[in-house]
C-alpha cells in the first residue's frame, strides 16, 4: 500500500497523471531490459516547471507584483514631498520673521581678546571730528607748450639750394638763416623791383603824376618780396647792387629748438609745405590725469608742486592753467595742465613728474584712518568696538579721501572706536558666522563669534544635531 502511494507521488512530481503509462516506459509483454525507441514524429510538450522545480508565475501574479511596486514608489515620493515642503515652510517662516536680528552686511560680530589682538596686530583708533586737509597726487609728463611751437613753410614754390639748419634738435634764433631757395617767382620779382627803381630815376624830372606812379610800382615790388619772407636787408641789397640773385635766403620767423625737420638739400618744395617745426622750451607744460572722485579738489590757478627723478632735490612750482572739459570713459580720469618755467632747458619733453595738489577740505568732518575701511566693491565696512568688547561690522558712506584718512558721511558718530589695522582678518572671521572652524582654530587666533539665537521650530519636529548628547544637553536628569 505504501509502495503505491510512493509511485503515485512520483508520477505527480514528474507531471504524469495517475493511471497513464509514462512515455518511454516499456509496454507490457516486452522485456524490461529492452526499451522501445520513441516515434520521431512526436513533439515534446512545453514544460510547466522552472529548471529549479518551481511552477512559473502566472500573468495575474505578475500584475499583482507590478502594482505593489508602483504603490511603494508612490509612497516614497509622497514622504519626500512632505519632508521637503516642511523644510521650505520653515525657511520661509525664518525669512519673513522681520523681528529676528539681521545685519545689512551679512557678517557677524566677533569677540577678540586683548592677547589675540596683540598677536595678530589689531589696533584701534577713535572717530574724530575736525578739519580734513586734502592732497591729490598723480603722475604727469612734460610736453611742449603748444602756443610756442611754430611751423616754418615757404610761401613760394622752388628748389632748395643749400641748408643752414640741417638736423633735428638744433637751436635757432629768430631771423637766423635756414636755407637758400631758387624760385622763378623770386627772380621775376627781383627784376620787377629793378625796373621800378630805374623808372623812378627816369621820371625824376617829369610830372608829379609820373613820379608818383613810378614810386608806387617800386613800393609794390618791394612789398611783394617782403610778403614772401625776403628780409628788408636783402631787398635793399638788390636795389643797391642792381643784381638779380638766383637763390634767396629764407630766415626763421621764430626762435627755439628744431623738433621736426622735413627738408633736404636739392629738394623741390611747394608753397605752404612745412619744412621745420620750432618749439620754444623756455616754458613747458605738465599734463597729468586726475581721477573723477578728486575733481572737486581741482581748480584753475591752484598751486602745484612737481617733483622730477632727474632733479631729485629741486622740486618745481607751477599753477594749473587748464582743466580739460572731457573725461576719459575707460580710465575715469580728467587731464589737467600745469605750466612751468624752464630756465637752462633742464626739463625735457617726455620726462615724468609727480605732481602734488594741496587743498583744503571741510572744516568739520568725521574721519577715520584709511586702513580702517574695508571696501568690498559693493559696500564699505568698518568694525566698531562696542562696550562689551564685541567687534561689530558696520556699513558706512565715504566722502573725501586724503593720504591717510577717509571722511565718513554716514554710519559712525564721534566717540566710536574702530579697528584701524588687520581689518581683513577680522572680516574673514566675521564671515564665518557661528562656525568654529577657520582662523578660530589656529594658534593665536582665539576669536569667538557671536552665537545667534536658535530659530523656532514647529512642534513635533525633533532638533537636528550630531548625536543625542548635543540635542538633549539642555534636559536635566
Amino acid at each position: 500500500m505504501s509502495d503505491e502511494r510512493y509511485d503515485a507521488a512520483n508520477e505527480r512530481v514528474a507531471g504524469v497523471p495517475q493511471g497513464d503509462t509514462p512515455r518511454g516506459a516499456p509496454e507490457s509483454g516486452v522485456d524490461a531490459g529492452v526499451q522501445s525507441t520513441p516515434p520521431s514524429n512526436l513533439t515534446p510538450e512545453p514544460s510547466t516547471e522552472s529548471p529549479f522545480g518551481r511552477v512559473r508565475p502566472s500573468g495575474r501574479r505578475r500584475a499583482i507584483g507590478v502594482a505593489g511596486l508602483a504603490l511603494v514608489l508612490v509612497a516614497a515620493f509622497a514622504v519626500v514631498y512632505l519632508l521637503t515642503r516642511g523644510e521650505e515652510n520653515a525657511t520661509a517662516t525664518a525669512e519673513h520673521n522681520h523681528g529676528a536680528p539681521t545685519t545689512a552686511t551679512g557678517t557677524e560680530p566677533v569677540m577678540l581678546t586683548a592677547e589675540s589682538a596683540r598677536r595678530i596686530g589689531v589696533t584701534y583708533a577713535p572717530v574724530v571730528l575736525g578739519a580734513l586737509a586734502t592732497e591729490i597726487r598723480t603722475v604727469a609728463q612734460v610736453t611742449f607748450d603748444e602756443t610756442r611751437v611754430k611751423a616754418i613753410s615757404p610761401k613760394i614754390d622752388g628748389w632748395v639750394e643749400e641748408l643752414y639748419v640741417n638736423y633735428t634738435g638744433q637751436p635757432v634764433q629768430q631771423g637766423q638763416a635756414l636755407l637758400s631757395i631758387y624760385s622763378p617767382m623770386l627772380v621775376s620779382a627781383q627784376q620787377e623791383l629793378l625796373l621800378a627803381r630805374q623808372l623812378t630815376v627816369d621820371v625824376a624830372g617829369g610830372t608829379q603824376d609820373a613820379q608818383r606812379g613810378a614810386a608806387n610800382l617800386r613800393e609794390s615790388a618791394r612789398r611783394r618780396l617782403a610778403f614772401w619772407d625776403v628780409p628788408a636787408s636783402e631787398i635793399d641789397r638788390i636795389e643797391q647792387t642792381g643784381e638779380v640773385r638766383k637763390a634767396l635766403v629764407l630766415r626763421a620767423t621764430a626762435g627755439g629748438v628744431v623738433i621736426e625737420k622735413s627738408v633736404l638739400a636739392g629738394q623741390r618744395v611747394m608753397a605752404g609745405e612745412t619744412l621745420y617745426q620750432v618749439a620754444d622750451l623756455s616754458t613747458v607744460w605738465l599734463e597729468g590725469e586726475v581721477f573723477e572722485r578728486d575733481l572737486p579738489g581741482i581748480r584753475l590757478g591752484q598751486l602745484v608742486t612737481a617733483e622730477f627723478e632727474a632733479l631729485p632735490d629741486a622740486p618745481r612750482t607751477g599753477r594749473i592753467t587748464y582743466v580739460y572739459p572731457t573725461l576719459n570713459p575707460e580710465t575715469r580720469t580728467v587731464r589737467v595742465r600745469v605750466e612751468l618755467s624752464n630756465p637752462r632747458l633742464a626739463l625735457k619733453p617726455g620726462m615724468y613728474a609727480t605732481i602734488r595738489v594741496s587743498g583744503s577740505g571741510p572744516d568739520s568732518a568725521l574721519s577715520v584712518p584709511r586702513s580702517a575701511v574695508l571696501s568690498t566693491g559693493t559696500r564699505n565696512l568698518v568694525f566698531v568696538k562696542r562696550a562689551d568688547g564685541m567687534l561689530e561690522p558696520r556699513e558706512v558712506v565715504l566722502g573725501l579721501a586724503t593720504t591717510d584718512r577717509m571722511q565718513i558721511l554716514r554710519g559712525l558718530v564721534v566717540g566710536d572706536t574702530v579697528v584701524a589695522s588687520a581689518t581683513f582678518l577680522i572680516d574673514a572671521e566675521s564671515n564665518l558666522g557661528t562656525s568654529l572652524g577657520g582662523m578660530g582654530d589656529m594658534p593665536g587666533m582665539e576669536i569667538t563669534p557671536r552665537t545667534p539665537a536658535a530659530p523656532a521650530r514647529p512642534a513635533g519636529v525633533p532638533p537636528k544635531g550630531n548625536g543625542g548628547s548635543g540635542a538633549h544637553s539642555g534636559h536635566g536628569g
